[in-house]
């Protein structure tokens, strides 16, 4: 996940001018309690009055009438409907409360309960808080430098909510996905989840660019190191001593929050995990504001580096993939003009405050450099690029429609079928080559290698 650096405050857990690092944060479930209906016997007054005459000398009194014997009759009548009405009365029962819909406390499996209805208050989890080290000490022990950052964080809020729906969605996958699926199933599954979380299902113009899917969901596997994910068709299925980097990110209002990490069905693979998450807290811990880039990276390489993996009877060394990086987010672009090596160099550029950094390491069995390969399938258009009139009807139809739907988040092919596109490879390619939209092809290292992926 993104994680930033700020220099407003002394980061207390409300401020994200710390580093974020998105981890687990239980969700509290309420359950709702159906209030218990107290019951009111109702009074019935008994009207049925009048009493026959009493017989002299104990003889009975044959001088009623036919009158006085049919009052009498309708007397009992009536005693008898009021006897009558008692009862029903009696057996009247109390009306029922009508029942409301109550609100889900706890997201449902799949994910698809709205993020916000789990946290009306948008109140959303920090996460871990990484403090602040030597010079910067100060932005923790400084009462005023805190309330300086807490009068600055109205965005962090997206960042929160985006964070906590990653979370939910990541927790959910790493869970369910197993050996067998095809990527396109694992793939549809998390941005499914992503869209009904965040409540924008990006199928209406400019809905997307509210909320949704920061970049598609790479699912890239074993010597594949990162920017691959299934184009329409794709029969590939996930085997038992596949290692898959699964890499996605959520957005709200641009803010986008980016997070990865690498799935294992075979425990030899083990320690190359546990490289690479050493190596990315590493890195977290290091990073902070004027910190130069090139000494996070030195220590990332150190941490990496110190392990090994045996496969197939050999021991390997993890090594470092030193031309992936780090990198600074902007809003709407995952890739701002800043990276953070994972190897030691000599970039002297400095964190600053306010900035938004992803943290991620790659660690390679095989010679740690990646090189372009495979179907292309990411694809973002470039920002501030000049408007050019392309001879291309198909070509300025689907400009249209991805300045539109998503302005300069990356997209895939399967965002474009889904949003109807027919017959688009043409004009896609035109764009690429115009350079209006920039293709990003998978990465890989050397067949028969294996790499990893952790990312904060």
């Amino acid at each position: 996940m993104a994680w930033h650096v700020t220099s407003t405050e002394k980061p207390q857990p409300t401020d994200l001018y710390r580093m974020y690092v998105q981890k687990e944060v239980l969700v509290n479930s309420e359950g709702t309690k159906m209030a218990d209906l107290n019951t009111n016997p109702v009074k019935v007054l008994d009207t049925v009055g009048g009493n026959s005459p009493e017989p002299i000398d104990g003889q009975v009194n044959d001088s009623e009438s036919d009158d006085e014997r049919n009052d009498e009759a309708g007397a009992g009548e009536v005693e008898n409907q009021g006897a009558s009405k008692k009862k029903k009365k009696k057996k009247r029962k109390p009306k029922k409360k009508k029942a409301t819909a109550s609100t889900p406390k706890v997201q449902s499996s799949p994910p698809r309960v709205l993020i916000s209805t789990l946290f009306p208050d948008d109140q959303y989890p920090e996460g871990e808080v990484v403090e602040y080290r030597n010079e910067n000490l100060y932005r923790t022990t400084n009462e005023e430098k805190r309330h300086l950052d807490r009068m600055n964080n109205d965005y962090l809020r997206d960042y929160r909510h985006g964070a906590e729906i990653h979370r939910q969605v990541r927790q959910w996958a790493q869970k369910n996905i197993k050996p067998g699926q095809t990527l396109t199933e694992i793939a549809e599954d998390i941005e499914d989840g992503v869209r009904a979380l965040t409540g924008h299902q990006g199928l209406e113009e400019g809905d997307n660019l509210k909320g949704g899917m920061g970049f598609p969901t790479g699912l890239s596997l074993n010597h594949c190191a990162a920017h691959y994910t299934p184009n329409a068709g794709n029969k590939t299925v996930l085997q038992q001593g596949d290692v898959m980097k699964v890499d996605f990110g959520v957005h709200l209002n641009g803010w986008i929050v980016d997070s990865a990490f690498t799935m294992t069905f075979d425990p030899v693979y083990d320690n190359l995990l546990a490289a690479v998450k050493d190596a990315t807290n590493t890195g977290v811990r290091e990073a902070g504001i004027d910190v130069r880039v090139c000494d996070i990276g030195v220590a990332i390489q150190e941490a990496m580096e110190s392990y090994e993996v045996e496969i197939g009877g050999k021991t390997l060394p993890v090594k470092c993939i030193r031309n992936l990086n780090g990198h600074d987010i902007v809003r709407y672009s995952i890739h701002g003009g800043k990276s953070v090596p994972i190897v030691k160099g000599g970039d002297q550029t400095k964190m600053e405050e306010g900035e938004t950094f992803a943290i991620e390491t790659f660690g390679s069995t095989g010679r740690g450099y990646v090189r372009d390969d495979m179907e292309i399938s990411h694809y973002a258009k470039k920002a501030d690029v000049p408007n050019i009139a392309s001879r291309i009807a198909s070509a300025r139809t689907l400009l249209s429609s991805i300045t539109k739907n998503f302005g300069t988040l990356p997209f895939c092919r399967r965002y474009l079928d889904r949003l109807g596109h027919e017959k688009y490879l043409l004009g896609l390619n035109n764009l690429v080559s115009s350079g209006i939209v920039e293709a990003y092809p998978p990465l890989c290292d050397v067949k028969g290698s294996y790499t990893a992926q952790f990312e904060h």
